[in-house]
């Protein structure tokens, strides 16, 4: 059986493996925070044209806009000093306009000059690229300018009016346009609680030590709580884990259980133990995963 590809998904697969070879085999400056998933724009345009002889336009001129029926994305990382807009153009074309602060600084409105292809440029250096429909540079000079930006929690990006000027290998003949993105407010970051009661059971029938409490959330989730169990009696150092998963919804804290099975032979018996808790959830706005922790001492009863 054959297999192919579209040839606009092809293209994008030809793209990212020549990115990778080339972050493989090149020097690159470290990409600072973690990248944030990506965004749908609610209103925004993008366009750009270029010179007689720039490669990445073919001396054409692209716009694209959501009111037009153009799709476009943003991607904020943490520290928000990168900002990603892909456009998938309702005639099939597809772009993607990188844009970085130097490393260790947040992209605010200003000028920045001396950028170089991104994600390979030097630490102190600003970053650029466009590239698309099958096209990029292997190496760039630019230059862009943000007008006004405004970042959310998370790499969330509620604004961005930028413009940019870009040159391929070295040319004369550039490309240059600009992006202009206005999102809604950002949502609020989940937050999350975790509480283990100060009571649980050892078992006499098979030694497991069994745990509850509550965990609380502001939006609906999947929380998993997991956590270590240690007790001490006379030389004997008795330990364990355990993991359970609930559905949590906001308004009222909702109850876990929990069991650790001793790690030797020995069971756990009634008296004090130290238990350590985490609850873990993905915020479903902006796919991070949220932390909390407890570690309190659980009086055990045998049953």
């Amino acid at each position: 059986m054959n297999l192919s590809l579209p040839r606009r998904v092809l293209g994008r697969a030809t793209a990212t493996f020549a990115l990778a070879l080339a972050m493989a085999t090149g020097t690159t400056g470290l990409l600072a925070g973690s990248e944030a998933h990506a965004l749908p724009v609610t209103e925004g345009s993008f366009s750009f044209s270029g010179d007689d002889g720039d490669y990445i336009s073919g001396g054409r001129s692209y716009t694209y806009a959501t009111a037009s029926q153009d799709h476009m994305n943003v991607t904020g990382n943490t520290d928000n000093g990168v900002v990603t807009v892909s456009v998938d153009g309702a005639n099939g074309d597809w772009w993607s306009l990188n844009l970085s602060a130097p490393s260790g600084k947040a992209l605010t409105p200003g000028t920045y000059t001396g950028a170089t292809r991104y994600p390979f440029n030097e630490a102190t250096e600003p970053g650029l690229s466009l590239s698309g429909n099958g096209r990029g540079c292997n190496q760039l000079t630019g230059t862009f300018t943000i007008s006004a930006v405004e970042f959310g929690p998370q790499g969330y990006v509620k604004k961005l009016d930028a413009s940019f000027e870009q040159h391929c290998e070295g040319s004369t003949p550039a490309a240059r346009g600009e992006v202009h993105i206005e999102n809604p407010a950002p949502p609020a970051e989940l937050g999350l609680g975790l509480d283990i009661a100060l009571n649980g059971t050892a078992s006499s029938l098979n030694g497991k030590a069994t745990f509850h409490g509550t965990v609380s959330c502001t939006k609906p989730v999947q929380v998993t709580v997991t956590g270590n169990v240690t007790q001490v009696k006379k030389r004997d150092l008795i330990r364990g884990s355990y993991s359970t998963s609930v559905a949590c919804t906001p308004g009222a804290p909702v109850n876990w259980t929990g069991t650790a099975v001793p790690t030797g032979s020995v069971p756990f018996q009634k008296g004090d133990v130290e238990v350590e808790g985490h609850a873990t959830a993905t915020d479903p706005d902006y796919a991070q995963a949220v932390t909390v922790s407890e570690t309190v001492a659980v009086h055990l009863t045998r049953v």
